[in-house]
């Protein structure tokens, strides 16, 4: 059975039939399309189920198996590297704009611009050691407690800055529809490439369109294919940051 929609359309899309001329409104009006499409589109019943046990069991093992050995190293070296706590904790927007605290192993000197302006490549904030733990994705691993805690899960799209979401929400039409999900460790957008600073809104606005995309098809096979090539992603930036020093 089909919901009705959960967004109150902009009433002079709602009667517009024919598709707009400018550039602004091609935009507007091919959100509203994804928007009804996402509407009619439910995952199978069980599809909650299983992927709550999923990233259960992928946190409790990742937490019990590498974070135990692993974040006492990864503390000591932080500690060893700058001053500061060795967790960089941040409000960020969850599931139906409920605000949470996001884990991170710190990357950056202490700072007061760490909440209002997005990290860059080249970003003098950025410790030596930190740039390591950013490549790796190691400063990202504290967020398995989050998937625990149920403010996350391991795949959905990535939890933006309260101040950032506050920011798109006013410029990117239907930018809040990616918070109907709850957010993730990975999504669709970060396995096709858009990760890291957003220079220009064009950008932005390709990852949410990742992100609608991933709502409306949402199933386990597609989590399971976000994850491994997440995975292969991942360690192929390893391997080439390796190669790169023994050059």
């Amino acid at each position: 059975m089909k919901q009705e929609a959960i967004l109150d359309l902009p009433l002079e899309k709602q009667q517009s039939q024919s598709v707009p001329q400018t550039d602004m409104a091609s935009i507007r009006y091919m959100f509203h399309e994804m928007n009804q499409q996402l509407v009619d589109h439910q995952p199978a019943a069980y599809y909650y189920t299983i992927k709550r046990i999923m990233d259960m069991t992928l946190a409790s093992a990742f937490i019990l198996l590498v974070m135990s050995w692993l974040t006492p190293i990864l503390a000591l070296l932080i500690k060893l590297s700058s001053k500061g706590p060795v967790f960089f904790i941040q409000k960020r927007t969850g599931y139906m704009g409920v605000e949470f605290d996001c884990f991170k192993f710190r990357t950056m000197y202490v700072n007061d611009e760490a909440d209002i302006k997005q990290v860059s490549i080249n970003d003098n904030r950025i410790t030596r050691l930190g740039k390591f733990l950013r490549v790796t994705h190691l400063d990202e691993t504290p967020q398995f407690f989050n998937v625990l805690l149920g403010d996350m899960s391991v795949v959905g799209p990535r939890p933006h800055m309260l101040y950032h979401t506050r920011y798109y929400s006013e410029c990117i039409p239907y930018y809040n529809l990616r918070l109907e999900v709850l957010p993730g460790m990975t999504g669709m957008a970060q396995i096709k490439d858009y990760i890291g600073e957003i220079s220009v809104e064009r950008e932005l606005r390709k990852r949410i369109q990742w992100d609608i995309y991933y709502m409306k098809n949402r199933s386990i096979g597609l989590d399971t294919n976000i994850l491994f090539s997440t995975v292969g992603c991942v360690f192929s930036k390893i391997f080439g940051l390796f190669s790169k020093k023994n050059k």
